[in-house]
């Protein structure tokens, strides 16, 4: 132990201070998902439940099964355009614009089967099949008109033109409309042999093109043609309609046709394109939404959000294969469930509610299509006493399609109130919730003696009070020594007793935050509580050097010879870097006087020796003191703490 010293007679001089349809990317599957960056064409095998899209952007078709994945493809198509199937579905034909040929693909393996040229500047473009033959159009470089072609598959693709036997023949309008570009073209399985045509002339309208043509002899002829007897809007997409004698145009206006003629027959919601179900359904591209339309009906059966390019029915009706912009590129989406209808549903129940006490909740079902009367909700009621919903009775839908039911909330925090449709045969299920927040009850929670100064290592009980609550009576009680290398620890956690108390034993060797926990139940809320005790150090000084004790009046003095050091020896409760405060005073004219105080490190013994510098003069009386000062004696973790005066007299 180091031994420090200090001068009496300077000491004498100097006085010291002291913290929510999207395409939505999936994860790893085993096959890509079918994205195409230009769509051209899209056509849908149902025997071999396939589909299949042009991607001109790549000069490529892909084949992909019903849920949308990639199962083959085939490059080297320059400019495709447009797709279509045979009747037998063996064949797939896609239109290449810019090699100005007509491509036929074998479906079971995508190998290309034939290679068939249009002599044309433009095109071929749209293509169907009808009639045992593949129609296409494209644009007349002579004339700037619009025309019509086939390609005969039974015919040699390598026959000389001139022989007559070629399989492509040009110029099959029966009429010229004079319509620049190419028509669009449509048909129909339930109407074998008929080829519907239908075009736009920006430039003159008068020339827009609309027409049904039988193709099942050996040219064309006309079975209904536009006269110009009623003006036609923009023909951007043309479609027959399944067992009747109308067509579709830009999926909103039908057209009747019999006996040559055609009359307006009705429109749909303002779309742009569509495509009819062999049933008659009709799936209508119309912005951001793909809406389907029983045939006839002024109001859609059923809407999917999403913006889509082209779109085609499955042959059964069953889904709608569309393929719907995404920042990648066009995804091919598969549009289940067309002919249920999705209901609206709505709940609202108010935002707070008071613990224990009834409250109205409200909505509406309602729906483009009309649903059975007496429908009936069923309505759960999902909190913390209830985390996987609890059965509340089921509702019943009024006429108007309101409904209304209490409930009385006895868990506080967020209550969830779900009301669900399970659907028919003609709606979809549906199901909408509200949240309600309900205010736990607060309890009472005290911990006692906040603020007690206590020796240092004594043993102090602390007690917690819980008041009442609903179930849980478990309290925990803290313990955090401070300064920061002494962990908050848990001194007991249990059940108050039969009056609401718990208690817990602290040892006080440093200042304590000592915190009562209570984590609370489903109807009450958590509570702490906090009382913060303190904790003076342990402090002794040891005076020797004296060569005897006697009193001085009643005060017990250490008697020094004036030429011999004091050593005063403190020993103090150590904690890392702790300095201990020596305190001197000088007696005179009747009155004690600072004569400074200095900091001495305590070692890690927690022992610090001061040899005073003996004064060379008798008769001095003086006294020290060694002193503990929150902060300053280089911790903040005790209670500032004062040792005895210790009484030292100088003689000759």
């Amino acid at each position: 132990m180091r031994t420090h010293s200090i001068s009496t007679a300077t000491a004498l001089a100097v006085l010291f201070s002291s913290t929510v349809l999207s395409v939505v990317a999936a994860g790893p599957a085993s096959a890509a998902t079918a994205t195409v960056g230009s769509p051209a064409g899209i056509v849908v095998d149902g025997v071999g439940q396939r589909v299949f899209v042009g991607d001109d952007a790549k000069d490529r078709i892909i084949a992909a099964d019903y849920n949308g994945k990639v199962l083959d493809s085939v490059s080297g198509i320059e400019g495709i355009f447009d797709l279509a199937l045979s009747d037998d579905r063996a064949t797939l034909y896609a239109t290449a614009r810019r090699s100005h040929e007509i491509v036929a693909i074998d479906t079971a393996t995508l190998d290309i089967k034939a290679r068939y040229p249009v002599a044309t500047g433009i095109g071929p473009l749209y293509v169907e099949f009808a009639g045992g033959k593949a129609w296409f159009t494209y644009e007349d470089p002579a004339d700037g008109h619009g025309d019509l072609g086939s390609i005969d598959p039974a015919a040699d693709p390598a026959a000389d033109p001139a022989g007559g036997t070629a399989p492509t023949t040009l110029g099959q309008l029966p009429r010229d409309s004079g319509v620049g570009g190419g028509a669009f073209l449509d048909t129909d399985p339930s109407a074998p042999g008929l080829l519907a045509i239908g075009a736009t002339d920006f430039h003159d309208t008068a020339k827009n093109l609309m027409a049904v043509l039988d193709v099942s002899g050996a040219t064309p002829q006309v079975a209904a043609w536009h006269d110009g007897g009623y003006p036609l809007r923009y023909v951007s997409d043309i479609d027959l309609v399944p067992g009747t004698p109308q067509v579709l145009v830009d999926g909103t206006d039908r057209h009747g046709y019999a006996d040559g003629t055609f009359t307006a027959a009705g429109a749909y919601l303002a779309g742009e394109r569509a495509d009819i179900a062999p049933n008659g359904l009709i799936a209508q591209i119309s912005g951001a939404n793909v809406a389907v339309f029983g045939p006839g009906q002024s109001r859609p059966i059923r809407t999917y959000a999403g913006y889509t390019s082209a779109l085609a029915w499955a042959p059964d009706a069953s889904r709608i294969f569309a393929l719907v912009s995404s920042p990648g590129g066009y995804v091919l989406k598969a549009l289940t469930d067309p002919t249920l209808n999705v209901p609206s549903l709505t709940v609202n129940a108010p935002s707070t509610a008071t613990r224990g006490k009834p409250i109205t909740v409200t909505g509406r079902l309602s729906a483009t299509v009309p649903l059975p009367s007496g429908a009936r909700l069923q309505v759960t009621r999902t909190d913390l006493e209830s985390s996987q919903g609890k059965a509340l009775p089921a509702v019943t839908v009024r006429a108007d399609g309101s409904y209304t039911f209490t409930d009385t909330p006895q868990a506080g925090g967020t209550v969830t109130y779900k009301a669900a449709y399970a659907g028919d045969a003609a709606h979809m299920p549906v199901s909408a919730s509200d949240r309600v927040t309900v205010p736990h009850a607060t309890p009472t929670l005290t911990l006692n003696k906040n603020g007690g100064v206590h020796d240092y290592g004594t043993d102090v009980s602390f007690t917690a009070h819980l008041g009442p609550t609903y179930k849980n009576r478990t309290v925990e009680i803290w313990a955090n020594p401070f300064g920061g290398d002494k962990p908050n620890r848990l001194l007991k956690t249990g059940k108050v007793n039969s009056s609401g108390n718990i208690s817990a034993t602290v040892d006080m060797t440093r200042d304590t935050d000592v915190t009562a926990v209570f984590k609370g139940d489903t109807r009450t809320a958590p509570r702490t509580a906090k009382s913060t005790a303190y904790a003076r150090v342990k402090v002794s000084t040891a005076v020797s050097k004296h060569y005897k004790k006697a009193k001085l009046g009643s005060t017990s003095y250490h008697w020094f010879h004036r030429n011999t050091d004091p050593l005063l020896t403190t020993t103090m409760s150590y904690v890392k870097g702790r300095k201990q405060r020596l305190d001197l005073q000088v007696h005179a004219g009747g009155k004690w006087h600072s004569a400074g105080s200095e900091y001495f490190p305590l070692g890690t013994n927690g022992k610090s020796a001061v040899r005073l510098e003996a004064p060379g003069t008798s008769g001095i009386k003086a006294r020290m003191r060694s002193v503990y000062v929150n902060g300053s004696s280089g911790d903040s973790v005790n209670s500032t703490t004062y040792g005895p005066w210790k009484y030292l007299y100088f003689t000759r």
